[in-house]
């Protein structure tokens, strides 16, 4: 039997995501996110700031270090 396709989550669903090291470096739309329907992979810096907007769709992505939230 074949295996079952991994969904994706639905691109720009939601207006703030929270993202780990794990999801370093960090690209809207994430991986995760099925493409078809979204804006062009941009890349964003928020390793210093531990903040950042894409630019295209405006969400807003946290980098949760630690098991902490950083504020921005």
């Amino acid at each position: 039997m074949a295996a079952q396709p991994k969904s994706l989550l639905q691109p720009n669903a939601q207006n703030q995501y929270e993202v780990t090291a794990d999801d370093l470096p960090l690209s809207c739309p994430m991986p995760q996110m099925a493409l078809w329907n979204s804006h062009p992979r941009v890349y964003l810096p928020i390793e210093n700031t531990g903040w950042v907007k894409c630019p295209y769709c405006s969400a807003e992505f946290t980098l949760r270090r630690q098991g902490l939230e950083v504020n921005r």
